[in-house]
């Protein structure tokens, strides 16, 4: 069976919450590695208005088989009645990074 290596991206209104996301998916062993940039300025339309706001994005390195599950468990934090959880195939990849990555996460949910 051949691992997919994705990153899935979710944007949040504050650095505790993308911190508090991405430890839930490592102790979770959801995720290899989740990044948090920010601050960010993101600027949408939403409910007919033009917002600007402040957020963070967490970058969460996984498997494609666990993406369910990383959307689930993202869901159960957010505060977001929508919130953006993209991915992203991972193309090319070393082969000492995918193995550490398999390493890190549990295939057996």
């Amino acid at each position: 069976m051949k691992i997919k290596l994705i990153q899935i991206n979710t944007t949040v209104a504050k650095k505790e919450v993308a911190e508090q996301i991405a430890s839930h998916l490592i102790e979770k062993r959801l995720a290899a590695c989740v990044q948090i940039i920010g601050p960010v300025t993101s600027i949408y339309r939403w409910l007919g208005n033009i917002e600007h706001t402040t957020e963070w994005i967490c970058q969460i390195k996984t498997i494609q088989d666990l993406y369910n599950l990383v959307e689930k468990e993202i869901l159960s934090i957010h505060s977001y009645q929508l919130p953006e959880i993209i991915a992203f195939p991972i193309t090319t990849v070393s082969k000492k990074y995918l193995d550490w990555v398999q390493a890190q996460v549990i295939l057996t949910h």
